[in-house]
């Protein structure tokens, strides 16, 4: 309450004083009442269970400018008072919808820059409203016009302002036990209790323009300024909703950023979560309730909340004894709030302004990556000065917008391409002689794609694929890294599908996320917007071994029928075995043992021990790496001649690899114990064999070494 209070005050005076210096009393009273009624409704209703609710600055900013705009169009003040009260109910009832409508999560994706200019605006916009207080200048003066006529200056005003900043700034160092804004005011108090009893003509709070004055008007009492005035039935009119609408919109809309800003803070310094939608709703009701007692409109209060955190408040009843509080105030000190000097409220609001100002943000001028963030905090500012708040918050979620459409556009969705002859080269079909010859790369090329595949980088990703249309037979694309995708991206893959299947040829996706961060299945989003459907020329595969798998049997350039499916190769002819001795043969084929796999059957698999070494007499295996429960690197083929091992032949240990039939396939197998008793009699056998293991494991771990080089996992 102590902090909250006084600056209550302030931000009443300052939405009252345009009307008229001897309203600053009621200014102040509505102060008051606003944060009674707030600290006593609102967290009863609110989502938060630290947040202060009270009289806050962009309340002030919006309704002192109306004010100011009222008295400039000739209005009277009471009239001008009612239409106030009336913006004020309606901003509550209007942040009560948005509750309900579930707006309040919306505050989490405003722009840093948007928050950090809207806030610095309002602090801008506070010291320019008060730095004609702060002169002394009487009436509703602006700040050029205040500043440009020095002969109206009052020095007793200016020295208790430049008093009050003195001691917010400085009280900090010396003692926080009590909060600054109460020292400073106090210091105002007795400044200006030192300046009464040099001068006798200010000692009377009667008409005085350097003070507050009295709460009630003469004749009457304090509770005769109680209550919203009604207004009468000529302004019951279409004209006056008109009137109070926007201004009202603009207003709910403030204080609900301005709350859920502090929400957040409050969240990250205790490890808490608020329901936004639940504290809009009690902040409507809350700010209605403050205009029906003829209070000012307010918001969670940042300044105020951290007091309540760092002195133990952790329920909602903390806010509820800061209304009480504040009732209490009103009742045991309204006598002393007459002399309460409005220069000293002025520099309490000066300071509370200036502290609103974020200074570092100036820092991103000076760093080229951040200096058009800064321009977007500064257009939020200047629109905020000559314009108005919402217009300025508006203005900046477009900026940011823009630079984020700007940022994506500009970084590659073309991760890497990779030419099919490159791919294929690497897949190695083993020594046999009756392997095919080297792979072509099957006119084929692979794009991996990263990033948002949106409107925004529509053309970049039909530039990167149109010229491939022509030359190429398969179009690969590795969705893997695709984060986000849209109705003209997917417009575009149409397109180049359209293209390749002019000329036979295939788009091919592969490694397709499941899920979106936005939720999107891709998979399923690519088949509803006609890009992939089983009777066109687009296809879809879980992986990239998969789709070039497919490439490989639809080419068919290393397994001819007439070889992988009737080929056997007797170990006598194999050429690794060719120079080796006839007793050393006869003993390979008496130990070795025949073993027989179906096509899809695994000779080894990853986990499992096998100390056995393999020598292929007929078909075709697929040596790959695991790389979790489903994914798998393709490292080579072994066909008929060809001879392989797992882990476990070398050490004790389960295999990191497999090795699966791609055809019906028959090899020859001997355990380790029976190899050890053939390099005991034949070591040139054992050597001759090793030495194909070791070249085969060259082979595939470089070809591993370069797949992991072109994806860059």
């Amino acid at each position: 309450m102590l902090v909250a209070l006084p600056s209550a005050i302030a931000f009443g005076v300052a939405i009252v004083a345009p009307l008229g210096g001897e309203l600053g009393a009621q200014g102040a009273v509505a102060g008051i009442l606003g944060a009674i009624a707030l600290g006593l409704v609102t967290p009863l209703l609110g989502g938060s269970t630290r947040l202060i609710t009270a009289p806050c600055a962009p309340a002030a900013a919006v309704l002192s400018a109306l004010a100011a705009g009222f008295a400039q169009a000739g209005m009277s003040a009471d009239h001008a008072l009612v239409l106030l009260g009336l913006i004020g109910l309606l901003a509550g009832a209007i942040q009560i919808g948005l509750g309900l409508a579930g707006i309040g999560q919306l505050i989490k994706y405003i722009p840093f820059p948007v928050v950090s200019g809207y806030l610095s605006g309002v602090g801008l916009i506070i010291i320019g409203s008060q730095i004609p207080k702060f002169l002394g200048v009487v009436g509703a003066a602006g700040l050029w016009a205040a500043l440009g006529s020095p002969s109206v200056w009052q020095w007793q005003s200016i020295l208790l302002g430049t008093v009050v900043v003195a001691a917010m700034l400085l009280m900090p160092r010396l003692t926080k036990v009590v909060p600054a804004t109460i020292l400073a005011l106090l210091s105002g108090v007795v400044c200006y209790g030192l300046l009464a009893w040099l001068d006798p003509a200010l000692r009377n709070v009667e008409h005085n323009p350097l003070l507050v004055g009295p709460l009630a008007a003469s004749g009457s009492d304090l509770a005769d300024t109680l209550g919203l005035r009604l207004p009468s039935a000529e302004l019951l009119s279409w004209a006056t909703v008109l009137q109070v609408g926007v201004p009202a919109m603009t207003l709910a809309v403030l204080l609900s950023i301005d709350t859920l800003k502090t929400c957040l803070v409050i969240d990250a310094m205790t490890n808490s979560n608020h329901q936004s939608n639940r504290e809009l709703i009690g902040q409507g009701v809350g700010n209605m309730a403050s205009s029906l007692v003829g209070g000012i409109p307010g918001a969670g209060t940042m300044g105020a909340s951290l007091i309540n955190i760092s002195s133990g408040g952790t329920t909602k009843m903390s806010g509820v004894i800061t209304g009480v509080a504040s009732l209490l105030a009103l009742v045991v000190l309204a006598p002393l709030i007459a002399w309460v000097p409005v220069a000293a409220l002025a520099g309490i609001l000066i300071v509370t302004g200036f502290r609103m100002i974020d200074r570092h943000s100036l820092a991103f001028f000076y760093t080229p990556a951040t200096r058009l963030d800064f321009m977007v905090i500064l257009s939020v500012i200047l629109v905020a000065l000559f314009g108005n708040l919402i217009a300025a918050s508006g203005v900046g979620v477009a900026l940011a917008i823009l630079l984020f459409i700007r940022e994506q556009t500009r970084s590659s969705v073309i991760r890497s391409r990779t030419d099919g002859l490159d791919i294929f080269s690497r897949r190695n079909h083993g020594p046999s002689p009756f392997a095919a010859p080297e792979p072509t790369g099957y006119e084929a090329v692979v794009f991996e794609l990263q990033g948002s595949l949106f409107f925004g980088t529509a053309s970049q990703l039909h530039a990167a694929l149109e010229p491939e249309t022509s030359s190429r037979k398969y179009v690969i694309l590795n969705m893997h890294r695709v984060q986000s995708l849209d109705v003209t991206a997917t417009h575009v893959l149409e397109q180049i599908k359209d293209q390749l299947e002019k000329h036979d040829a295939f788009l091919v996706f592969c490694d397709i996320p499941k899920g979106l961060p936005s939720g999107l299945k891709m998979k399923r989003f690519l088949k509803e917007t006609g890009v992939v459907r089983p009777t066109n020329k687009a296809f879809a595969f879980r992986q990239l071994e998969d789709a070039l798998k497919w490439v490989e049997e639809r080419e068919n350039p290393f397994c001819p029928v007439d070889f992988s499916q009737t080929q056997v190769l007797e170990l006598p002819a194999m050429p690794l075995l060719k120079g080796v001795s006839a007793q050393a043969l006869e003993s390979l084929v008496q130990m070795a043992e025949t073993r027989t796999l179906r096509a899809g059957k695994k000779l080894f698999k990853h986990g499992a021990s096998d100390d056995g070494l393999y020598l292929v007499r007929k078909g075709q295996l697929s040596i790959e790496m695991a790389l979790g429960r489903k994914n798998h690197l393709q490292l080579a083929f072994a066909g008929p001649g060809d001879v392989l091992c797992g882990n476990g032949f070398y050490r004790n240990s389960p295999a990191t690899g497999e090795a699966i039939a791609v055809l019906e396939t028959e090899v020859y197998a001997l355990s380790r114990e029976q190899f050890d008793t053939l390099a005991a009699e034949f070591g040139s056998l054992a050597v001759r064999l090793m030495d194909a293991l070791a070249s085969n494991a060259t082979s595939q771990l470089a070809n591993a070494t370069s797949q992991w080089q072109d994806s860059r996992l």
